[in-house]
C-alpha cells in the first residue's frame, strides 16, 4: 500500500482546525492563554479517559504489565495537568478580570469530559449535568459501567482473591503478598493522590484569582470547589493502611 502524498504534518493533526479554534471574545492580551490552557485540559481529559478505557480491559484481561504501565502513563499525564496551573497563575486577578464578564455563563464546571472521569472513577451521582444530550448521555453511560475500582475487584477475583468477603481483609491479603497486585493497588492510590492534587491547586488557582467572588456557570466559585477536597476516590484502599 502505498503512502498517501496528501498527508502533512498539519493534516495530520488537523492543525488548521486546532490552531483557528482560538476565538477570544475580546482585545484582552490574557484571554488568548486562558483559552489555550483551558483547551489543553480537555485534550488531557480526552487522553485519560482514553487511558483509562484501555487500564479497565487490561485489568478484565488480568493484564498486570499493562495495567502498571496504564496507571504510569496516567499518573504522569495527571502530573502534566497539575503543572499547568502555574501556567495559569502567571495570570494576575486584574488580567482575568479585564475578560471574565465576557465568559457570560461559560465555566470549567460545564466540562463533560471531567464529569465522565468522574464517573470512571465511580462518582454516580451529580447535582449537574451538562445541558448538551451528547455529553449528558455519555456521563450517563460511564456511570451505568463498572467503576475502575469495580475493574480492580474483578482482577483480583482472576487473581485468585475471594472479593466476596470481608473487603479490608481482602485487601490486607494483597498488600501483604506484596506481588503484582500490590503494585496494582499502590499505583490506583497515586492516582486517587494525583486527582486529589489537582483539586487543591485548582481551588488555590481560583482563590487567588477571583477570591470568594461568585463562580460563571452558576457555581459559588472557590466555596464550591473547597466542598471537593480531601475526597478520596478509593476510600478502601487508604483506610486499609491502619492495618498494614
Amino acid at each position: 500500500m502505498s503512502e498517501d502524498p496528501s498527508l502533512t504534518y498539519t493534516s495530520y493533526l488537523a492543525l488548521n482546525e486546532i490552531l483557528g479554534a482560538q476565538r477570544p471574545r475580546s482585545a484582552e492580551h490574557d484571554e488568548m492563554l486562558f483559552i489555550v490552557i483551558h483547551q489543553v485540559y480537555e485534550l488531557w481529559f480526552k487522553q485519560l479517559l482514553h487511558e483509562l478505557a484501555f487500564l479497565q480491559r487490561c485489568l478484565a484481561d488480568g493484564d498486570t504489565a499493562h495495567a502498571i504501565r496504564t496507571l504510569r502513563r496516567i499518573l504522569t499525564v495527571l502530573k502534566v495537568v497539575v503543572a499547568q496551573i502555574d501556567v495559569l497563575e502567571t495570570m494576575t486577578p486584574g488580567q482575568f478580570t479585564s475578560f471574565r464578564a465576557r465568559l457570560d455563563a461559560a465555566s470549567g464546571f460545564q466540562s463533560a469530559q471531567f464529569r465522565e472521569l468522574e464517573a470512571v472513577l465511580g462518582r454516580r451521582s451529580f447535582a449537574h449535568f451538562p445541558a448538551d444530550p451528547q455529553a449528558r448521555a455519555r456521563i450517563e453511560a460511564a456511570m451505568s459501567r463498572p467503576s475502575l475500582f469495580d475493574s480492580f475487584l474483578t482482577y483480583l477475583a482472576g487473581e485468585g482473591y475471594d472479593i466476596a468477603g470481608d473487603r479490608r481483609q481482602l485487601l490486607l491479603r494483597v498488600y501483604r503478598d506484596d506481588a503484582g497486585p500490590a503494585v496494582v493497588a499502590e499505583h490506583l492510590v497515586d492516582l486517587d493522590e494525583g486527582i486529589q492534587e489537582w483539586r487543591y491547586r485548582h481551588v488555590k488557582m481560583v482563590e487567588r484569582t477571583i477570591g470568594d467572588k461568585s463562580g460563571t456557570g452558576g457555581s459559588s466559585g472557590a466555596g464550591y470547589l473547597r466542598e471537593t477536597l480531601f475526597r478520596p476516590v478509593f476510600a478502601e484502599l487508604w483506610a486499609v493502611r491502619a492495618d498494614l
